[in-house]
């Protein structure tokens, strides 16, 4: 995954991460959250869930240590990080101040 996960956060199309567990009740919460805003942002944004317990090395990387976390890349660097569920007009507020 290194190789595509760098691919895809260094694209033109700023990236929205989802870093969840499947044990997390407030992942579970974000997670339906998550897929609303994947209809309003189609195309602007790209979102990927990533379950910190199959992918501990991008986690790592990026010091995750609560889920849900959630990372707004463009240009392969973080503009925006977040732990805890987050409502879908803050994400939306986040993402229209990036694109």
């Amino acid at each position: 995954m290194k190789g595509a996960f760098n691919t895809l956060i260094n694209g033109e199309t700023p990236v929205l991460i989802d870093f969840h567990a499947e044990w997390c009740g407030p992942c579970k919460a974000q997670a339906p959250i998550i897929k609303e805003l994947a209809k309003d942002v189609d195309g602007k944004v790209r979102i990927i869930k990533i379950d910190i317990d199959k992918n501990q090395a991008v986690a790592n990387r990026y010091n995750v240590r609560g889920v849900p976390t959630l990372a707004l890349f463009k240009g392969g660097e973080i503009v925006w990080r977040q732990s805890g569920v987050q409502s879908k007009s803050q994400l939306l507020d986040v993402i229209n101040q990036h694109i």
